[in-house]
């Protein structure tokens, strides 16, 4: 194990291995505090960072944070690694990876090429010495473009997770909130529901009223319950219209397993997906959620910090091309995340590592109502990341998810991003908005007093499942 020293103020400060260094250079959150790993002072995590700018990038190759041989996400992450991307960063350090980062010389281009030549390790020790402005500034010039029947990420354009969560999946209460959405504007990134129940009836009942509605109306969106995947394969293997197949995944091979699943499982519901063929402009097929803190509520953190398990979760997101993958950020809750000023630098922090990584990077921009923060704190990390680039943001009615009990971003709140910031929708979806007359041609919400006479029976659609 190396030794990483640094003075500072006259004090001489070692720390005791790669995940040490990392965990102490961290910014200040409940979650490495809770699990013994943080910093004491801040002394100490400013003396951690400056030994970690002078590390080498090539050290996280060579000193893993879990070991080779105890974890399948460690495993992947070094057997995927493509040296020759790296090849133009290889000879710098963390500091000096930062300085390149900021600077003109990493382009769009050039950063899109680099992506499979860096580790998680790698981008989660450059976030650690950057600032809130560093950490927007780089994400905004990363571009990640994936498609299924909509196309996500490209300049200027920023979709929305239409969740129309219900507490008992009651059909007219979803029907509410789907033509809510709608009519707002959400639903490019998808349709996503939240099932009350996870029985595969009550999934299955789900996923064919989306798939109705969806051809019924022509939207150009996929669909996707967000079941687990082993729910998602028994529907696939019984014709159930499946576009999007879900997972809930963290950063080690122990904490995966609490979630029941395995790279192995992963890669046969990605194989499944694909040989369906749904899409119509793309073939991106899979759907992630991770969020800090989940390898650590497993007891599966192994010491490492939860900005620098979340960032390995990405590894393997990655593996399977994505069409979505966002980071649950205030979801867990205050043991993780505390307040407002953490939520904020969470989000930030796991964008731009998702981004660098070559991620097709959403977020689930939220708060739990016993944490110390506000909406006014969600209308903050919102408007850095759009100015960041974001992918895809949640729509949910009113920002308040009545069966998940958890508050987040509303349909108004993506209009207000679409007006200041001049977001549009997804091309495929934003043709559809403006041909049923809910955006104009210069993608302003068209007032009604009534619906658009198409949507007369969608209501009534929807609810022959109950």
């Amino acid at each position: 194990m190396a030794v990483y020293r640094s003075t500072t103020l006259g004090t001489r400060w070692q720390f005791d291995g790669i995940a040490q260094l990392l965990a102490k250079a961290s910014p200040s959150r409940s979650g490495d505090t809770l699990a013994g790993v943080a910093a004491l002072s801040a002394q100490e995590r400013v003396a951690a960072q400056m030994a970690l700018a002078d590390v080498p990038l090539t050290t996280f190759l060579n000193e893993l944070v879990i070991p080779y041989e105890q974890d399948e996400v460690s495993r992947l992450i070094i057997d995927t690694h493509d040296m020759q991307a790296m090849s133009p960063v290889r000879a710098f350090t963390v500091g000096d990876f930062r300085d390149w980062l900021l600077s003109e010389h990493a382009t769009t281009a050039k950063l899109c090429a680099l992506s499979r030549g860096l580790t998680p390790e790698m981008v989660a020790a450059v976030s650690k010495i950057m600032r809130i402005q560093d950490l927007i500034l780089v994400a905004q010039k990363c571009e990640v473009k994936t498609a299924f029947r909509s196309t996500l990420g490209l300049p200027g354009r920023m979709a929305t997770r239409l969740q129309p969560n219900h507490p008992v999946d009651d059909p007219a209460g979803i029907a509410a909130s789907i033509l809510d959405g709608l009519l707002y504007g959400c639903g490019d990134a998808v349709i996503g529901i939240n099932p009350a129940s996870d029985s595969p009836k009550a999934v299955f009942t789900l996923l064919q009223m989306l798939d109705e509605i969806i051809q019924h109306y022509q939207i150009p969106t996929q669909s996707c319950v967000l079941t687990h995947v082993s729910t998602s394969l028994q529907a696939i293997e019984k014709n159930i219209p499946v576009d999007i197949v879900f997972q809930s995944i963290a950063g080690t091979e122990l904490a995966n397993r609490s979630f029941g699943v395995t790279l192995d499982l992963l890669q046969e519901a990605y194989d499944a997906s694909l040989s369906l063929n749904r899409g119509s402009v793309g073939a991106n097929t899979m759907y992630f959620e991770t969020g800090q803190g989940s390898a650590l509520s497993a007891n599966a953190n192994f010491s490492v910090d939860q900005q620098t398990c979340e960032a390995r979760s990405y590894a393997v997101a990655r593996h399977f091309n994505p069409l979505l993958i966002n980071t649950v950020v205030g979801f867990i809750g205050p043991e993780y995340l505390y307040n407002g000023k953490q939520i904020i630098r969470a989000g930030l922090e796991d964008h731009f590592c998702g981004k660098l990584l070559g991620l097709p990077m959403g977020c689930d921009i939220c708060y739990t109502n016993h944490a110390d923060a506000d909406q006014d704190d969600m209308d903050m990390l919102l408007t850095q990341l759009a100015v960041a680039g974001v992918n895809f943001i949640m729509g949910i009615p009113g920002s308040d998810d009545i069966m998940l009990n958890y508050q987040t971003t509303s349909f108004h709140d993506a209009l207000y991003v679409r007006q200041v910031l001049n977001k549009r929708p997804a091309p495929e979806f934003e043709s559809w908005l403006q041909q049923m007359n809910i955006f104009n041609d210069v993608n302003q919400l068209v007032t009604q007093s009534r619906l658009p006479a198409s949507f007369g029976n969608i209501l009534s659609h929807l609810e022959s499942h109950e």
